[in-house]
Formats: structure tokens, C-alpha cells, sequence
């Protein structure tokens, strides 16, 4: 498959992604019942399936890897993060602040991870 094609699907997904997230947050500080819904418990997951696996591809593609290249070994440390972080906001937060305060921390994370993809440098805003 043509990496132009996967790198638009990755993109797609990160912005799937995120916004999804952003509005789980909204919804979470809301105290909706979407929340509970189905498809925001699955949709997520596929969303962010597709992304990585689009990630490996690319990765593979232009041989370019993690703990090789120190962008891609920052943009995996910070998802790492940002998955850490979301788990706190969504699920391990006891208070509606440490949950929000994660939630923040994590999209701080997701801008930083974007900024490193564009740059590919692990310290993106010294490299702009």
C-alpha cells in the first residue's frame, strides 16, 4: 500500500482520536450519560487500533524506529503518557479535579506527540 495512503489514515485517526477524547472529557465533566454509551466504549478502541497499527506501517515504511530514532522513541514514551494520563481521567481519578487535571495533562501530551510527528525532533519547540 502507497505510505501517502497510510499516513493519511494515521492522520485521520489522530484526529478521530482526539477528539473523541476531548469530547469524552467534555462529557465526563458534564456528568452525561453518554458516557455510558456503547459506542463510546468501542469506537475509541478501533480508532486507536487503526492508529497504531498505521503508526507500525509508516514506522516500517520509511525505516524509521523506535529506540533507534529518538523522535519516534519520544512520540512512543509519549503516548505512554498519554494513555497514562487518560486512564486517570476516565477511569483511576478518585476527584472530578485530579480526573480533569489528567485530562488536561493528557491533550498537553497529544500536542506535544503532534508537534514531535511534525518536527521530528524529540524537543519539537526548540526545533520550529
Amino acid at each position: 500500500m502507497n505510505l501517502f495512503y497510510v499516513k493519511m489514515i494515521h492522520v485521520a485517526c489522530v484526529a478521530a482520536s482526539y477528539a473523541l477524547f476531548f469530547l469524552r472529557g467534555v462529557w465526563l465533566m458534564q456528568d452525561s450519560s453518554m458516557l455510558r454509551r456503547r459506542w463510546v466504549k468501542v469506537v475509541p478502541h478501533v480508532t486507536d487500533t487503526l492508529l497504531l497499527v498505521s503508526a507500525i506501517v509508516l514506522a516500517v515504511g520509511i525505516q524509521q524506529y523506535p529506540f533507534i530514532d529518538n523522535w519516534l522513541t519520544a512520540k512512543v514514551i509519549g503516548l505512554v503518557f498519554y494513555i497514562g494520563f487518560g486512564m486517570v481521567a476516565f477511569r483511576f481519578g478518585k476527584t472530578m479535579r485530579t480526573k480533569i487535571t489528567a485530562w488536561v495533562a493528557a491533550q498537553l501530551v497529544f500536542f506535544y506527540i503532534v508537534a514531535v510527528a511534525r518536527t521530528h525532533s524529540p524537543l519539537p519547540f526548540l526545533a520550529m
